[in-house]
């Protein structure tokens, strides 16, 4: 996790509120998840949604988001599960859409596994958000024109793809931040490397799905 300061601005940015529901896709620890809960409060929800493609996983997300929702306090969280892009089957309409650190993996062999495609997630997307809704985006950034190349690979990708990919299923840009960014990061090793894991130039963009 980052800072609480940082934390702070980027749930600031996301416009989470008292009552807002939320989808938090691949939660891994759920400690956004957490941090949402207490948020939205008892008039809200927190959908912590694990992709069936990694469902299998060792460390079980499935049944750590199930644990989760039963704590005390968590009410208003829901593991839900279901291939990526038939995510709308599994959730209420919602106010905001979480993406940390995860978009680039629509671009890799594991989440193409069951013929899904970024384009196909983010029509769902937008399906699922309601009028107004914000869909937040926190990413790995590439070297500029790299396109997706570098997902596999290093698990980066370069804004500019994400945000021509989100705009092509009707999404309007809304804001974004520098708060993550790092300049000494030379966009070239796997974000996994211990000389710059936890550290990498991160991007972060706020799309909203039009009122009209």
């Amino acid at each position: 996790m980052y800072p609480s300061s940082k934390q702070s601005e980027l749930i600031r940015f996301s416009r989470v509120g008292a009552g807002s529901t939320v989808i938090d896709v691949y939660p891994g620890d759920g400690d956004w998840t957490c941090l949402f809960s207490d948020i939205v409060g008892p008039e809200g929800r927190v959908y912590g949604f694990v992709p069936a493609e990694v469902a299998h996983f060792k460390n079980d997300p499935v049944g750590r988001m199930q644990t989760l929702a039963k704590k005390p306090g968590r009410e208003n969280v829901e593991a839900v599960s279901a291939d990526l892009v038939t995510f709308p089957g599994v959730t209420g309409p919602a106010d905001v859409l979480w993406l940390h650190l995860f978009y680039h993996d629509l671009h890799t062999e594991l989440m193409r596994a069951r013929g899904g495609t970024a384009a196909d997630f983010n029509r769902s997307v937008y399906e699922r958000l309601k009028p107004g809704g914000s869909y937040v985006i926190v990413d790995h950034a590439a070297t500029a024109g790299t396109g997706t190349s570098d997902a596999q690979p290093l698990h980066r990708i370069d804004p500019s793809s994400v945000r021509g990919e989100v705009e092509a299923s009707g999404f309007v840009l809304d804001a974004e931040s520098t708060m993550l960014a790092n300049t000494c990061d030379s966009h070239s090793v796997k974000v996994f490397d211990p000389s710059i894991k936890g550290e990498t130039d991160r991007f972060v963009y706020r799309f909203v799905k039009p009122k009209g």
